[in-house]
């Protein structure tokens, strides 16, 4: 479940941001944590499995007309897992139905991942059609 970013949020995703590599600097950290609050075409939602439970990570994303990169996907070391992750991506489709979801040089891997697992629902649908 994706709850979306507020202020009061700001520690929590700070320290679910300062997991990615390129954010361990504290002045880049907050920079970018300043273009999710300000910049309109950018959201930061922060996730949990279970409603009332505690965050487990967050996702940050750049919107464009027809297309959501994923910029930013961490979790909590204690969930981090490809089903976990897919889980985040799948409430991310629910969220923006119509647009295509993509990812940058460091997320199109787990974007791939997702989508060829989409394609290969364990129900037998094929969802490449939709």
């Amino acid at each position: 479940m994706l709850t979306k970013y507020k202020n009061d949020y700001a520690k929590i995703a700070m320290g679910f941001l300062s997991f990615i590599p390129d954010l361990k600097d504290i002045d880049h950290l907050k920079t970018e944590l300043t273009l999710y609050t300000t910049d309109n075409s950018h959201q930061l939602y922060l996730y949990r499995e279970v409603a009332g439970g505690d965050f487990e990570g967050v996702v940050g994303i750049e919107m464009g007309t027809d297309f959501v990169m994923v910029r930013h996907l961490s979790l909590s070391p204690a969930v981090r897992s490809a089903a976990t992750n897919f889980s985040v991506l799948n409430d991310l489709t629910k969220l923006y139905p119509d647009q295509k979801l993509m990812g940058t040089m460091e997320t199109a891997p787990l974007i791939a991942a997702f989508s060829q697992y989409r394609k290969e629902d364990p129900d037998g649908t094929d969802l490449s059609a939709e």
